[in-house]
C-alpha cells in the first residue's frame, strides 16, 4: 500500500486459501437457485465432494476443481448453457469478502482495481491471475487461472458478471463497458442474452477473459471512498500477503486466532474450513510432530499474555475472547501454562513496566 499502518497482531486474523482452493463464498445463492430448478442442492454438493455445511460460513475453503466441475455438471443436468451467469445474477461483489470492502473504500477506480488485483489471490483464491492493461483510450481488466481446471466455461460466466458488478460498484451506475471477451465456446443463440446482461458487446475467444472500458474511467473518484478504512484494511491485507502463510500448521494457527472468541474452535470446524477431513488434518499435523490441541493451547497462551498487558481488558473479557465460558476455567489454564494466575501475571507485568520507567538505562 506504500503507507505504514500500525497493527497489534502477529499474523492473519483468519486462515487463507491454499493452492488449488477458493473461498466457498463463490457458492453463495447456489442452494436457492438449485431449489428453484426443482433439485436438491445437498445431493449436488456432496456428489462433488463439497460439504454442504461449509456454505454456512463464506470463509470456508473448497477445492477449485470441485467447484468448476459442479458448475459444468449443473449446466449439463439442467440444460442451461449459461448456468454460471444465472447464478451470478443472484450474487453481488461481496462474494469477494473484505477485498470488496477495500475496493469500495479506494479513492479512484484505478486504486480500487489495483487493490482487487493485489489481494484477490491472497484472500479469495491463489489460482486467480489478474492484470490491468491501459491503452490511450481503452483499458482492460484481464483474468485467468494458473491451474488446469479442465472445462470451466460456467465459472467464467460467473466471473465476468461478478467482475462487471464490481466495476459498476466502484465506477458508478453510469459505468458502460466497451466489450467483454470470454474464453468460452458460446452458442450463437446465447450471445443476445450475454450482451443484454453484461451491457456491452460480447466476444467468445479461445483464451482471453477481459472486460474493456474507457481509460478515463480509471481516474474517476469512487463515491464510497474512505481513506481510514482503505489504509487500515489495505495495511492488514498487505501484512497477510507478505506473511505467505503456506504451511498447514500456520494456517491452523490462523484459524484458531480467528475462531477462539466464537466458542466453537475445534479440530472438526478447522478441518471443514480448510477443506480437509479431520483424519487428513491430523495426519498432516503429525508430519510436523504437532497435534491440534497443542496448537490451540499455544495460541491461547500467547494471546492471553498480550491481553493481560492491556490494563483496560478485564479478566472476564479475556476469558471470553479466548473461548472460555468462565473466568475460572481460563485462570486454571493460564496457571498451568505459566505457573501464575492471570492476576499475578498482570501484577508482575505492571511492576516490570514501572521499574523500567524508573530505571530506563542500565546501571542507573
Amino acid at each position: 500500500m506504500g503507507e505504514k499502518v500500525f497493527f497489534g497482531i502477529e499474523g492473519p486474523l483468519d486462515s487463507t486459501p491454499a493452492e488449488g482452493q477458493m473461498r466457498v463464498a463463490n457458492l453463495y445463492a447456489f442452494p436457492g437457485l438449485i431449489r428453484r430448478l426443482g433439485a436438491d442442492p445437498t445431493a449436488l454438493l456432496e456428489r462433488h465432494n463439497i460439504d454442504p455445511a461449509m456454505l454456512s460460513d463464506p470463509e470456508h475453503f473448497v477445492d477449485c476443481k470441485s467447484f468448476v466441475d459442479l458448475f459444468e455438471y449443473c449446466s449439463s443436468t439442467f440444460n442451461d448453457s449459461l448456468f454460471g451467469l444465472q447464478l451470478a445474477q443472484l450474487q453481488n461483489p461481496d462474494v469477494f469478502g473484505c477485498v470488496a470492502a477495500l475496493c469500495r473504500s479506494a479513492s479512484t477506480v484505478r486504486e480500487s482495481l489495483t487493490s482487487f488485483m493485489d489481494y484477490i489471490p491472497v484472500i479469495h483464491s491463489p489460482a486467480t491471475m489478474l492484470e490491468l492493461i491501459e491503452g490511450d483510450k481503452i483499458a482492460e481488466i484481464r483474468w485467468g487461472v494458473n491451474a488446469d481446471l479442465g472445462i470451466n466455461q460456467q465459472a467464467n460466466y460467473q466471473a465476468v458478471l461478478l467482475d462487471m458488478k464490481l466495476l459498476r460498484l466502484v465506477a458508478g451506475d453510469d459505468f458502460r463497458p466497451s466489450y467483454a471477451n470470454l474464453a468460452v465456446d458460446a452458442r450463437q443463440k446465447d450471445i443476445p442474452e450475454l450482451e443484454r446482461t453484461l451491457g456491452c458487446r460480447f466476444n467468445a475467444t479461445p483464451t482471453e477473459n477481459a472486460i474493456a472500458f474507457p481509460s478515463a474511467i480509471l481516474d474517476k473518484p469512487v463515491a464510497s471512498a474512505n481513506r481510514t478504512v482503505f489504509k487500515l484494511l489495505g495495511g492488514y491485507l498487505e501484512q497477510v500477503k507478505n506473511a505467505a502463510r503456506v504451511s498447514l500448521s500456520h494456517r491452523v494457527e490462523d484459524y484458531i486466532r480467528g475462531s477462539l472468541a466464537s466458542g466453537n474452535c475445534s479440530i472438526e470446524h478447522c478441518a471443514r474450513k480448510l477443506g480437509l477431513s479431520v483424519r487428513t488434518l491430523q495426519a498432516h499435523l503429525a508430519e510436523e510432530n504437532l497435534v491440534f490441541s497443542d496448537l490451540l493451547e499455544r495460541q491461547r497462551h500467547e494471546i492471553a499474555r498480550r491481553y493481560l498487558a492491556l490494563e483496560h481488558v478485564s479478566l472476564d473479557d479475556i476469558a471470553a475472547l479466548l473461548g472460555y465460558a468462565e473466568q475460572s476455567s481460563f485462570g486454571r489454564a493460564f496457571k498451568r501454562w505459566s505457573g501464575l494466575t492471570p492476576k499475578q501475571f498482570r501484577q508482575r507485568a505492571r511492576a516490570h513496566i514501572v521499574d523500567s520507567s524508573m530505571h530506563p538505562f542500565p546501571g542507573q
